[in-house]
């Protein structure tokens, strides 16, 4: 069995209102899985349902080939964009405290803990209240009690909320290696750019129903327009755009560069190969930048969104 996590058909409803329709998601043991779509699409209440804060009106949620139990909450880790740590009490006390929730015993949380003060160079945090900390501080302990019982499966929703850019990438390559440790991750964001960078799988969701769902660059090979974005020095521009537009889809590209030459995003037909269309271009001067348009992901979410 390759897949962790199996939600098969899951229904959820609040009164008249559907929040998740027959949705089904498989996750592939390994890999970091995004989970996706606008505001209210439903993304929440399937995270919410896996980690069994509320149960489907209809469907199964499987994890590692068996039904979902109560005790199964050992096996995952959630940190959940509404953060919930208890501002009056102090951050080692409180770490060991949800460390035990999630079965530790009070030696192995301290060790565990030691280590992850240590590792984001934060032991002298331990006796200091949550409201004496900063967004970006409370956050790093939020981060610490997810992962450190070293869960199957680890829910992110939102995890770089509150972070500067510097302690995000950290965060980006703490999950990054949890990933290569032999976690699976399920990674819920509205930042495009970071789904791009960690996601191998992804999964859109769109006014409770699921209308996208596979391996990324599977699904940017479906999305890709056969465009080329090229830059070209030569002393011949008009007639250059003459003889393209009669051969190809040509518009302005708009790449920053230091040099003043053609910009243009060529699209060709889809047996026309790269080779050929540098053949094309390299009588016509120097080409200084040449590489090929691949839908990124907000495009993707974009353009899937608004055609449903």
């Amino acid at each position: 069995m390759n897949e962790i996590l199996v939600a098969k058909d899951i229904v959820k409803r609040f009164g008249e209102y559907t929040a998740l329709n027959k949705v089904s998601i498989a996750v592939p043991k390994g890999s970091i899985f995004g989970l996706l779509g606008p505001n209210g699409a439903g993304k929440t209440t399937l995270i919410r349902i896996i980690n069994q804060i509320t149960l489907p009106d209809e469907g199964l949620v499987s994890l590692d080939g068996a039904p979902l139990r109560p005790d199964h909450i050992k096996d995952i880790g959630y940190l959940p964009e509404e953060r919930g740590l208890y501002k009056s009490m102090k951050v080692g006390e409180q770490a060991l405290y949800l460390a035990q929730l999630k079965g530790l015993t009070k030696a192995q949380a301290k060790e565990k803990l030691r280590y992850w003060f240590k590792k984001f160079e934060i032991t002298d945090w331990w006796d200091k209240k949550v409201q004496e900390l900063s967004k970006g501080m409370a956050q790093k302990i939020q981060f610490i009690v997810t992962v450190m019982h070293e869960p199957k499966l680890l829910i992110f929703d939102e995890p770089f909320s509150g972070f500067d850019p510097i302690n995000a990438n950290r965060i980006k390559d703490e999950i990054l290696e949890l990933r290569d440790k032999g976690a699976t991750v399920i990674f819920s964001t509205h930042r495009m750019e970071s789904v791009e960078e960690l996601c191998d799988h992804i999964a859109l969701i769109h006014k409770s129903n699921k209308i996208l769902d596979g391996k990324l660059i599977d699904i940017q090979r479906e999305y890709r327009t056969n465009t080329y974005e090229i830059g070209l020095l030569s002393d011949q521009k008009e007639e250059v755009l003459k003889k393209l537009n009669e051969t190809f889809e040509v518009s302005e590209a708009t790449f920053k560069t230091i040099n003043d030459e053609l910009k243009l995003n060529i699209r060709v037909s889809p047996n026309t190969s790269a080779n050929q269309l540098l053949n094309q271009l390299m009588p016509y001067g120097q080409l200084t930048h040449f590489v090929e348009v691949i839908p990124s992901v907000s495009d993707i979410f974009i353009q899937t969104v608004q055609n449903n």
